[in-house]
């Protein structure tokens, strides 16, 4: 009894062919699920032919170790064309948007600025006059640094740049911090902020699959851009 080699090659080289030509991941997907599928059949006739070949003329082992390891070499040239096309379509559409907000003043959502050189900046927004607000700004391990509440409390953007000291008047290190506000209105009752950082985009970077634009010294998902003007003197 042989390994019914057609059964198993055949649609590997079906999957093979759809790599080449695969114009975009929707194909490769299609072709990956096609090659698990081939793959599973094979696996199952393999085992059933082990389970009842003849004692006298056993199975030419070196028959289905090619054939697995065709069916490997497919299955990794199908993943490689995904990674390149995830590749290609965050260029595409991610870091070359980006990049053309390089110079130019942005608005962005987050509640993490970076110090350096004894300085961070925050912009926050209240939609509605607070009749009381707190500013808590916190460090990397959660730690409360810094506290205040502003005088102003009218509705609209407020910004709050803070000298890197804590509530002991020490200099704290560059690095990340996180500020959080607390508003209430006359009622009590809480009022939704928002907050942002503000500058000029001076650099793109790729992290961890996710494209993001330096604002000074802190960087942010371009995705959270609000607000684009051009740079003063630009």
């Amino acid at each position: 009894m042989t390994l019914p080699a057609t059964s198993a090659t055949t649609p590997t080289s079906s999957a093979a062919s759809g790599a080449s030509g695969a114009g975009g991941g929707s194909t490769n997907v299609a072709a990956l699920s096609q090659l698990s599928s081939n793959f599973d059949t094979f696996l199952s006739l393999l085992t059933t032919q082990l389970k009842n070949q003849d004692p006298l003329s056993p199975l030419d082992s070196n028959q289905f170790t090619q054939q697995l390891v065709q069916m490997s070499g497919v299955e990794a040239q199908l993943t490689g064309n995904n990674l390149l096309q995830q590749v290609a379509n965050n260029t595409s559409n991610g870091v070359s948007t980006a990049v053309s907000l390089i110079g130019k003043n942005v608005k962005a959502k987050s509640n993490q600025a970076n110090l350096a050189n004894g300085q961070a900046q925050w912009t926050y927004n209240l939609p509605a006059a607070a009749s009381d607000v707190k500013l808590t700004i916190t460090n990397a391990a959660g730690q409360i640094v810094h506290v205040e509440s502003p005088s102003d409390m009218s509705a609209g953007d407020h910004t709050i740049s803070w000298n890197g000291k804590d509530l002991n008047g020490v200099s704290l290190p560059d690095g990340q911090y996180t500020l959080q506000v607390a508003a209430t209105d006359a009622s009590g009752a809480t009022i939704n902020t928002t907050t942002y950082v503000q500058g000029v985009v001076t650099g793109v970077e790729q992290s961890s699959g996710q494209t993001m634009i330096n604002v000074g010294p802190t960087s942010v998902p371009w995705t959270q851009v609000t607000d684009v003007t051009a740079a003063s003197g630009a």
